[in-house]
């Protein structure tokens, strides 16, 4: 009963803070520089993990798949149609979102947490500014933008490496991948992984700037709360990933 008691009393603090964070910004000119600035914090610095993980993964997943599928009854077309199955409705928007959340979400909940402990966000409040929009809604703004510029990069990243990685074996040509890649191609793929990486921004950033900006303690709670905003990122991940897979089939 605890436990339901205080995740209830967690989440309805969570829902209040938001409710504060996306009120109208005080200064439209000061919102437009920090959404920029967080984009190159959290967006275009994250883009060269994004492109190396994704490129060795594809390639792994194609390995696999000519490993796991390696038959004369096969098309050799199968491994390239195969793979950007898994790459585009797993891989990119889920996979990834796993790595931003731990890459980004400890990042965010750290530099609010550090400003809430070093009394930073005290002295904006006496200043009459509304920190929870000054400070969470750039953040949210610049991860909704950017990630799904991330998952693009990542779907095209993943086959590439895939493509290297099916050729490398000798068990298919170039032109049987993407002839693969190419069957009953749908749009509605990338649909599906762009609305996936859309709500999984919203959660990792909105996840992580609630447990930076309610932090009580000092450094060495910095550091719990930043772990806790990746695990409760990750879980809340998976279940929206599950619930969306609902959805579109």
């Amino acid at each position: 009963m605890n436990s339901i008691k205080n995740f209830i009393t967690e989440f309805g603090r969570y829902l209040l803070l938001m409710k504060e964070a996306f009120k109208s910004p005080q200064n439209w000119r000061v919102f437009y520089r920090k959404v920029v600035f967080e984009m190159k914090a959290l967006g275009i610095d994250s883009i060269t993990i994004v492109l190396f993980i994704s490129i060795f993964i594809g390639a792994a997943i194609v390995i696999q798949i000519i490993l796991n599928m390696d038959s004369p009854l096969y098309p050799k077309w199968i491994y390239g149609f195969a793979s950007r199955k898994a790459i585009i409705l797993e891989l990119a928007p889920t996979i990834i979102s796993l790595i931003l959340a731990g890459k980004c979400a400890s990042r965010i909940a750290s530099e609010i947490g550090t400003q809430r402990i070093t009394e930073q966000i005290d002295a904006l409040e006496v200043m009459g500014v509304n920190t929870a929009s000054y400070l969470i809604l750039p953040k949210v703004m610049a991860c909704v933008l950017f990630f799904p510029l991330l998952m693009i990069m990542s779907i095209f990243s993943a086959i590439i490496g895939g493509g290297l990685g099916g050729v490398s074996t000798g068990a298919m040509t170039v032109f049987q991948y993407i002839e693969g890649l190419r069957l009953e191609f749908s749009s509605m793929e990338i649909v599906y992984a762009l609305v996936k990486a859309t709500i999984n921004a919203i959660i990792i950033s909105t996840i992580a700037c609630y447990r930076g900006y309610t932090i009580k303690g000092g450094s060495v709670e910095v550091g719990q709360e930043s772990t806790k905003a990746i695990v409760q990122s990750s879980i809340v991940i998976m279940i929206f990933n599950i619930l969306i897979t609902s959805l579109f089939n």
